[in-house]
């Protein structure tokens, strides 16, 4: 038999099959057994308990009645303890003393729901997974707030992930969005919650509390999908920093109109860094140090203390490259900035406390 595959068939049965897992959240898990490993670890509870319940039986074997000979042996305690354990109970052995009913009222019949439950311990564990994962689900939902939404988990995603998380973000407070059932387990394995679906659709979007959130990195493969996801959260959010990557440097004022807060041209990016390191590597390397958070240096945002108003920005203890007043972004040598005043933030360059984090007035800049 010959199968005729027209082009772009698995792009089509691709989408087919994401369309059907839309609208999922998945929760971060711990890694379960294998199957056959669950089957063999069942079998050997369900033995032990036949083995219990045969050897009480005979340790009390004269309080029971055989009818084809009246008496007990250990082979006839095995078989009463079988046919007792899966509910046939033929009456061939009958329980005659009343330590030997007392035993059954009080022993043997709990071992028997025991029994029972390890045998249909597959249907039961599937539906107590699903109550687990409605209340784990509930209870995410009932507690996310203020937290970070990444549209895309691709390389740039990742990444972006790692630089938030190094500042002292908990994974927890991270939701990743994306299409792929495939990528989405991959955010889940590394602790993320994840949701399957396209993000340009706005009841995706509300499933992973985007409404909720502080921050939004929007990090898709297409420009025209990521100026689509901007504009759906930017309606659900008005208050939420939206941070987005673009690879045409033409797209990046759309993607502003859209409701972005900054935009990134990562082809733009990659290639100034690429120039730099080859007029001077060791700069490129510095560059590259800054935009790792929690290592080396790091270039951080953070309000001026008390103790540093009215001196100039260079009498700080920190290298101070920027001054934000009001609207306004100023040079550390712009004339305009005269003397630090309180209500303004600085951008600083300081050295990295591997592990330490930052505060929630120090967030890190997001880098061009």
């Amino acid at each position: 038999m010959f199968h005729v595959r027209l082009p772009g068939h698995d792009v089509i049965a691709r989408q087919a099959h994401e369309h059907l897992v839309t609208h999922r959240v998945e929760l971060p898990r711990k890694v379960v057994q294998r199957p056959l490993r669950q089957v063999a670890r069942r079998l050997l509870m369900a033995l032990l308990v036949l083995v219990g319940t045969a050897l009480i039986v005979y340790a009390d074997h004269d309080g029971y009645n055989d009818n084809s000979d009246h008496s007990v042996d250990l082979l006839d305690s095995f078989y009463y303890a079988t046919v007792t354990l899966s509910t046939t109970g033929y009456g061939d052995i009958t329980p005659v003393s009343d330590a030997a009913r007392f035993t059954n009222i009080f022993v043997i019949t709990p071992l028997r729901v025991l029994f029972l439950i390890i045998l249909v311990g597959t249907t039961l564990e599937v539906l107590t997974e699903r109550t687990r994962e409605e209340w784990r689900l509930n209870r995410w939902r009932s507690t996310l707030r203020e937290h970070t939404v990444v549209v895309g988990f691709g390389t740039k995603g990742r990444s972006a992930i790692q630089t938030v998380c190094a500042t002292g973000l908990k994974k927890e407070q991270v939701v990743v969005v994306d299409p792929s059932s495939k990528v989405i387990e991959a955010a889940t394995a590394d602790g993320y919650a994840g949701v399957i679906g396209d993000a340009t659709r706005s009841d995706v979007l509300k499933r992973a509390e985007v409404h909720r959130a502080r921050q939004i990195i929007i990090a898709t493969q297409r420009d025209d999908t990521a100026v689509l996801v901007a504009l759906t959260a930017r309606q659900l959010n008005r208050g939420a920093k939206i941070v987005a990557a673009v690879r045409e440097e033409e797209n990046a004022p759309l993607l502003k109109q859209s409701g972005a807060d900054a935009v990134i041209t990562s082809a733009s990016a990659a290639g100034r860094l690429l120039g730099l390191s080859v007029l001077s590597p060791v700069a490129g390397m510095v560059m590259e140090d800054l935009i790792q958070q929690g290592s080396g240096l790091d270039m951080v945002e953070r309000p001026v203390v008390k103790a540093e108003v009215g001196k100039g920005p260079r009498e700080t203890e920190d290298l101070v490259v920027t001054v934000i007043r009001g609207h306004r972004v100023l040079g550390y040598d712009d004339p305009a900035v005269g003397t630090l005043q309180l209500t303004d933030r600085l951008i600083t360059i300081v050295r990295a406390t591997p592990g330490a984090g930052v505060t929630p007035d120090a967030r890190p800049l997001p880098q061009d």
